[in-house]
């Protein structure tokens, strides 16, 4: 039952045709209309590199190896999971009229928000390889290990996607969940392992690396990119159990609560 809204979306043509046109559209939506466009889609990491690593490095002195570098990834990664869940809470009212009035299946809404995302994760990950490869010093080069990251990338969509729809559909029936959630993951924030080091994130949160289906995320891609390692394969098999978990518990609920999206909003 849960799977219904998947098939039905997967079992139509000319999918990923619609799927690039609405990501492109949705993307120019959100920039291009701006005076500085596209450099929008960059400052927001930047700003936030910038104000932690004079809070955590320059103040706090952790002494991070490539702290800027370390930063980067987590940042960016984590950008891309808030602005598709958070982008996304509304969109079965804002985006009423494509799926009251045409064909499409709403699961190609929330894809089209993750898509334009991706977009904007491709150039930020473009400006990080940037500043890695030729801005910091003493840095093995980028390895062999890198051709895992679609790995990293796919279970971030999964997750991405399956909290959209939980949220999206919960919205329906309860507008504060903008509120709520705005605390959840800011609380969310300082426990993942996206400032502290390593060390220092095991040594105090030691089982929050598997409670937190983020943690897989950031872990993994600092592995590949930074570290020149193998991802940890346990932590990483958690991180697709808890993004697949949610994903279908999203479908669920747009399939049986978000039915109704329309005449409830």
């Amino acid at each position: 039952m849960a799977l219904n809204v998947l098939k039905d979306w997967i079992g139509g043509s000319n999918k990923l045709e619609r799927f690039w046109l609405l990501a492109k559209i949705e993307f120019k939506l959100r920039y291009y209309e701006n005076l500085l466009g596209l450099i929008w889609a960059l400052v927001k990491p930047i700003s936030d590199i910038f104000i932690y690593y004079v809070a955590f490095e320059l103040i706090l002195k952790q002494g991070v190896p490539q702290f800027v570098s370390f930063l980067f990834i987590g940042i960016i990664l984590w950008n891309f999971f808030i602005e598709s869940s958070m982008g996304t809470i509304q969109i079965l009212a804002t985006k009423k009229y494509l799926y009251e009035y045409t064909n499409m299946n709403k699961i190609e809404i929330y894809l089209s928000v993750i898509g334009s995302n991706l977009i904007g994760l491709f150039f930020n990950l473009v400006m990080f390889f940037i500043f890695y490869i030729f801005f910091e010093q003493g840095v093995t080069l980028i390895t062999w290990h890198i051709i895992l990251l679609p790995i990293i990338f796919i279970n971030l969509i999964i997750l991405s996607l399956g909290f959209s729809l939980i949220l999206s559909t919960i919205y329906i029936y309860a507008k504060d969940i903008t509120q709520i959630w705005a605390i959840v993951i800011n609380l969310a924030f300082w426990i993942s392992p996206i400032i502290f080091p390593p060390e220092t994130f095991m040594r105090t949160m030691p089982s929050v690396k598997y409670l937190n289906p983020f943690s897989s995320i950031i872990i993994n891609a600092r592995d590949l990119i930074m570290y020149h390692t193998l991802p940890e394969w346990k932590l990483l098999a958690w991180g697709y159990i808890y993004a697949t978990f949610f994903l279908l518990l999203g479908i669920y609920l747009l399939n049986t609560l978000g039915s109704k999206a329309a005449e409830k909003l």
